[in-house]
């Protein structure tokens, strides 16, 4: 990797982190929006963007567990970021498979992967009486939260791609 890829890793991480320590209330969670994984949209028009989403979920989820604002603490970073590593992934995997040329595929990763990581995660730490029924609960908040980043994210694809070009 060259510099300049290195350094594009290094700020859409930073960018990630920014925003979801900034918006500490609603990145952690049962009810979440994580306005940042709005990023995992990137891998649509740059590959190497799911390097630098999973790097700011991973320090997303580290200093809230540090801070104590993340009430999953370390295992969030843990299971969180390897949430947010397969939906990147998937993003830029699926990217050319589209329903009337929208990357529906794409779309769906994060928010069905995070509704199964995460939810699960959630269920574990605070549903263990009744595992099924929190984790359809806590998965289903947390997809509800993930689509509304991930539409975001792909409405702001085209400025995006003037920031990455």
């Amino acid at each position: 990797m060259n510099t300049k890829t290195l350094t594009r890793i290094a700020m859409i991480a930073a960018v990630y982190t920014v925003v979801s320590l900034v918006l500490t209330p609603f990145t952690y969670g049962s009810v979440q929006v994580r306005i940042a994984e709005a990023l995992t949209m990137l891998p649509l028009i740059y590959a190497p963007s799911i390097w630098g989403v999973t790097l700011g979920c991973f320090l997303t989820n580290l200093i809230g567990a540090m801070m104590a604002t993340n009430p999953t603490g370390f295992l969030d970073a843990i299971i969180g970021t390897l949430a947010t590593f397969l939906a990147a992934y998937g993003t830029y995997y699926f990217r050319e498979k589209k329903l009337k040329n929208i990357p529906l595929l794409s779309i769906l990763c994060p928010i069905v992967l995070n509704f199964i990581f995460v939810g699960a995660e959630l269920a574990y730490l605070f549903n263990p009486e009744n595992l099924m029924v929190g984790f359809l609960i806590q998965g289903t908040s947390v997809a509800i939260g993930e689509a509304i980043s991930v539409i975001l994210g792909y409405v702001l694809m085209e400025p995006m791609k003037k920031l990455i070009q």
